[in-house]
């Protein structure tokens, strides 16, 4: 629990964040390495844009690495798991200043930048996504994508999001409705 596989290599990240957290600031570039594409594809099905998720995630490692340098990781729960909170607390707070950003500064300034390693099918499929959840409240949406989207278990989305499990189902129950009533109004003939 807490290792990482990569290859034949099995790294156990709650060492790695031990040795961060006594100093060893390199050892925080493991941390990166392991975790950044789960990581980043959480954070872009969260904020729904790909220069967004990037600004978020580095955020979010910035916020990780100065909470390992002050002892703020306890280890009972896996570094993933307390990476994932950290992320997601990034990208909810990056829904709530677009919230708050009129749509117009939001379009000049946020249209993703074509860098050959996302594929145009993979953006068109997340700006559906995005699309899809904007109705969404943060939480809502956050619980959706963690545990519908990413399969994360509802006890670990807990973790991530700081709440119960049960808040997280509650969460979802909304969700799901909130998405079901759209299709049904999108669907109705319109007179």
């Amino acid at each position: 629990m807490g290792a990482e596989s990569r290859g034949n290599v099995i790294v156990d990240l709650r060492l790695v964040a031990a040795r961060v957290a006594r100093g060893d600031d390199a050892a925080f570039r493991q941390i990166v390495e392991h975790t950044r594409a789960p990581m980043y594809r959480l954070a872009a099905r969260l904020v729904g844009d790909l220069a967004e998720a990037e600004d978020a995630l580095q955020e979010a490692f910035v916020d990780a690495y100065r909470a390992l340098r002050e002892g703020r990781y306890d280890g009972r729960s896996k570094v993933e798991t307390w990476l994932y909170r950290i992320v997601t607390n990034a990208c909810l707070d990056a829904l709530r200043r677009r919230r708050d950003t009129p749509r117009e500064a939001r379009e000049a300034s946020t249209e993703p930048r074509f860098d050959g390693l996302v594929s145009a099918e993979a953006r068109v499929a997340l700006r559906e996504l995005d699309a899809l959840l904007a109705a969404l409240p943060p939480q809502e949406r956050a619980a959706l994508v963690l545990v519908a989207v990413e399969g994360l278990p509802a006890k670990e989305a807990a973790a991530a999001l700081g709440c119960s499990e049960g808040a997280v189902e509650q969460r979802l129950v909304r969700a799901r409705a909130a998405l079901r009533a759209r299709q049904i109004e999108k669907e109705a003939p319109h007179v």
